[in-house]
């Protein structure tokens, strides 16, 4: 059973990583519509149970990094006594964002991918009782050990979790290379299982950057599987990494005015993450 939570971890975390974090909140990069629509269904399928709408996600992460652990930000171990607490309001938060019940800003809002009839499916509870299901059947046919069960419970709330690792340990645990107003932190070696997220101070301190790594013992997997997409064309990196010059599909730092009037002309949000 270990290397069936070993992939699913390490699959759902880089979609979370690749698809909701770098593309919805922050578009990182482009890509067809044709490109976008399978990494939808692709991340709604690895993330079963746990699915994040990405709407949801992006206004809720672009909140983070406007209000970074000040009383506003909606998930920030500075105002919260313990990590199950942090994970209860930002649960809160998250549904009523998805929900209607709860409106952000304007400023949040726009720019991030939307299919009504696969977020409404995987984010009902029958999609995400069927995910247990399946899982729980998978345990049954191959778990071996009566441990292997006590993982199991992990498969269904699997996104929450990599997001309240990310939030909690960046922003307490770690070192920091960037002075910068808000507490994050680069949390290694926990990084390792977390695909490069862990890098919160590199990444708050360049939140347009696609490489979280800045020091030259750190490595950012998932910009090294946006690095192969960018080489097999299948997306088009809007920024090249500072004191990096831009490879194959990819742009420099600093967007054109061609780049943001086409941001513009598709709807992404003029809202820039403060470091």
């Amino acid at each position: 059973m270990l290397p069936f939570f070993a992939a699913h971890w390490t699959l759902s975390v880089l979609f979370q990583s690749l698809f909701q974090h770098r593309y919805a909140a922050h578009r990182m990069f482009t890509m067809t519509p044709r490109a976008e629509r399978a990494l939808h269904l692709g991340t709604a399928l690895v993330q079963g149970s746990s699915y994040l709408d990405p709407r949801a996600y992006a206004i809720l992460h672009r909140e983070h990094h406007a209000y970074a652990d000040t009383v506003r930000d909606p998930h920030s171990p500075a105002h919260h006594k313990h990590l199950p607490r942090m994970m209860l309001e930002t649960g809160r938060r998250y549904g009523g964002l998805l929900t209607g019940n709860v409106q952000a800003e304007a400023r949040f809002t726009g720019g991030y991918p939307q299919w009504p009839a696969v977020d409404r499916f995987f984010s009902s509870w029958a999609s995400r009782l069927g995910f247990g299901a399946l899982y729980t059947l998978v345990y049954k046919r191959f778990a071996t050990r009566r441990w292997h069960w006590a993982l199991l419970p992990v498969h269904f709330v699997m996104g929450p979790v990599h997001g309240a690792i990310v939030n909690w340990c960046g922003h307490r645990y770690g070192y920091r290379n960037f002075k910068i107003r808000d507490q994050s932190r680069n949390t290694l070696p926990l990084d390792v299982v977390c695909m490069g997220e862990l890098f919160q101070n590199n990444h708050h301190a360049r939140p347009a950057s696609p490489d979280f790594a800045a020091k030259r013992f750190e490595l950012d997997p998932t910009w090294q599987v946006m690095r192969l997409l960018a080489r097999l064309r299948l997306i088009r990196v809007s920024h090249a990494p500072p004191s990096q010059p831009a490879a194959a599909g990819e742009r420099r730092q600093r967007p054109t005015r061609r780049l943001l009037m086409r941001r513009k002309a598709h709807g992404t949000p003029t809202f820039e993450c403060p470091s």
